[in-house]
């Protein structure tokens, strides 16, 4: 699993080259998921990633809410995803359950 300890490298890596990044944390999992409350992965401005938050489930549109997260500049933001549930994204998690991430920029 990763958690921030495990990304954090990256970030440094990231923002010492002036790069914008954003996070998202798994809050909160409904029914069975990939991953447990506290795993996390960020987004640089490129798109590139480090650690998982559901082991490539979601990753994809977890990628597309933190782009846009970043590029708009706005605040951070619970998304949920799920394979059946009205209020989440339907992204085929296997597992059955639902995520709830929150997403948020990192700003310095």
């Amino acid at each position: 699993m990763s958690d921030m300890r495990e990304i954090l490298d990256d970030i440094d890596r990231w923002r010492s080259a002036g790069k914008k990044v954003a996070v998202a944390r798994v809050i909160n999992i409904e029914g069975s998921g990939p991953r447990d409350p506290g795993a996390a992965m960020a987004v640089n401005e490129d798109g590139e990633v480090a650690g998982s938050v559901s082991g490539g489930c979601v990753e994809g549109a977890v990628v597309s809410e933190a782009l846009g997260i970043i590029h708009d500049g706005g605040p951070g933001k619970m998304v949920s995803f799920g394979y059946s549930d009205d209020e989440a994204f339907a992204v085929g998690l296997t597992c059955g359950g639902i995520i709830r991430l929150y997403i948020e920029r990192l700003d310095w």
